[in-house]
């Protein structure tokens, strides 16, 4: 498969599942535009090294997801988009009557708003240029609810609605919109909080991932960046071109508990 002449905008992609995709993307041909909240040298210094390893135009845009005339501006400056992935995120845990307003705020704003702001932005482009796939990075948390989380379930759950929506309004278009709902994914923050979860309960770290970490995840281990990215490659093929409105669950077995 090849993507060459498409171009791919990934939100939040200067590290973790979002520069995973944008590499993989990049691999298969795509121009590919990187985004996040900052815009040191290092953001811009990612996609010089994507540009030089595929041959491929990629970009860094800066762009503050919270906000939705900057999700709008970043398709805009993007000048085409003919794939969207919507993987910006944050996470806050408290419960609710302690959960602070302005995070609640927040995460509404940037895990899910910015995916509506975006696309809508990016489907006028996707019906000129004849395809289109969006593609947002939802969560198991999107299908299944945890404590203290609940602006992250919220906003997980919202963009699955979305997605599904998005599918209903371009079904008869060669478009698609869906989500991929991961478990939990090996990131560079993840793998921090290891070590620090094995000392706060005394137990090994090999103990602290699976009997804290992967507690619901059943499989007992962690989805990889690449094995996501490799779920949004197929998205965007022509094997997946009635795969539209759905969520698919890359959770080691936690939602079909």
């Amino acid at each position: 498969m090849s993507l060459r002449g498409k171009t791919a905008v990934i939100t939040g992609s200067n590290s973790g599942i979002g520069l995973g995709v944008a590499w993989e993307l990049a691999r298969q041909g795509a121009d590919v535009v990187l985004n996040s909240f900052t815009d040191a040298p290092d953001d811009h210094a990612l996609a010089a090294e994507i540009s030089q390893e595929t041959g491929t135009n990629a970009r860094y845009i800066q762009a503050d997801m919270s906000k939705g005339e900057d999700c709008r501006a970043l398709i805009e400056k993007a000048g085409a988009c003919d794939i969207l992935v919507n993987n910006a995120g944050i996470q806050h845990v408290a419960p609710v009557p302690e959960f602070p307003v302005e995070k609640w705020d927040a995460i509404i704003a940037i895990n899910m708003s910015s995916a509506f702001h975006t696309t809508a932005a990016a489907l006028p482009m996707m019906r000129k240029a004849g395809w289109g796939r969006i593609i947002n990075i939802a969560s198991a948390h999107g299908l299944r609810a945890s404590p203290f989380k609940s602006a992250y379930v919220t906003a997980k759950h919202g963009v699955v609605g979305m997605t599904k929506v998005v599918g209903l309004e371009t079904a008869k278009e060669p478009i698609t919109a869906n989500a991929i709902c991961p478990g939990y994914v090996l990131t560079p923050l993840v793998e921090k909080q290891i070590p620090a979860t094995a000392k706060e309960y005394g137990i090994s770290e090999d103990e602290a991932i699976e009997k804290v970490i992967l507690l619901k995840q059943p499989s007992k281990a962690f989805v990889t960046v690449e094995q996501i990215a490799g779920i949004v490659t197929f998205l965007c093929s022509d094997a997946a071109s009635q795969i539209t409105g759905t969520a698919i669950s890359a959770d080691g077995g936690w939602s079909a508990q």
